[in-house]
């Protein structure tokens, strides 16, 4: 059953699907059981299109559990396989919109990280030098606004390393409101984080045309502090 709380529709064509994801709702299946976002949407294209039999949804890339935002999947085998591509070689621009505990000290700033992730505890560590079986990361934030205790980054990451955003910020004494696993108390968040994906940025795979989707601010009193930044 199609829950219209669990994800709107950003971008649609005959290859791809962009939605607007709540926090808490996972993208790919796991040993949970939950529902997850690919099988929603897979249930949407079949429900609309009133499709016989089975539906094709490619998850092409992942977002945290608790992160909210954009996340593109492909319906075609072709399109799947060239948006891989397109993320493979970097040629995806992410921007991310974090609400963080405290202001960064610079404004602005390039964080390169190494990162090793504890996949029993699922949580990565951050390291300023190379560490045996570390990942290198690499992300820019600037600081857009400051309201009372909350400060509001802009983030694009470079690589996609699993809880990257989350660890880097970390890193810096910045961690995200409401992300319990890298040191914010979660008093007030349930099941998510104040980290969203904000807009994506490619050239189309199939029609070669340049793609600028955005996800409007999550509906609760944090972000919407800051709407009036923003073009919704």
């Amino acid at each position: 059953m199609i829950n219209q709380e669990d994800f709107n529709i950003v971008y649609e064509d005959n290859h791809l699907i962009a939605v607007n994801k709540r926090g808490g709702l996972l993208v790919q299946g796991d040993k949970s059981g939950d529902h997850a976002l690919g099988d929603l949407v897979r249930d949407y294209i079949r429900i609309k299109y009133d499709k016989p039999g089975n539906v094709f949804t490619g998850v092409i890339h992942r977002l945290d559990r608790p992160v909210s935002g954009l996340v593109v999947l492909a319906k075609t085998s072709k399109a799947l396989e060239r948006m891989n591509q397109l993320f493979r070689e970097k040629n995806i621009q992410k921007t991310y919109l974090a609400v963080v505990n405290q202001r960064p000290d610079p404004f602005e700033n390039t964080l390169l990280h190494w990162l090793v992730k504890d996949n029993d505890k699922n949580v990565t560590k951050a390291f300023n030098k190379e560490k045996r079986g570390a990942l290198l990361a690499e992300l820019s934030y600037s600081l857009v606004s400051s309201i009372n205790a909350d400060h509001l980054l802009q983030v694009n990451p470079v690589t996609g390393r699993p809880h990257q955003i989350r660890s880097q910020l970390a890193a810096i004494g910045c961690s995200i409101k409401g992300d319990l696993k890298y040191g914010n108390p979660n008093k007030g968040f349930e099941n998510t984080i104040a980290l969203h994906s904000y807009q994506l940025n490619f050239i189309h795979p199939i029609k070669k045309e340049p793609i600028e989707i955005k996800a409007a601010l999550p509906d609760n009193m944090l972000w919407q502090k800051f709407r009036h930044l923003f073009d919704q």
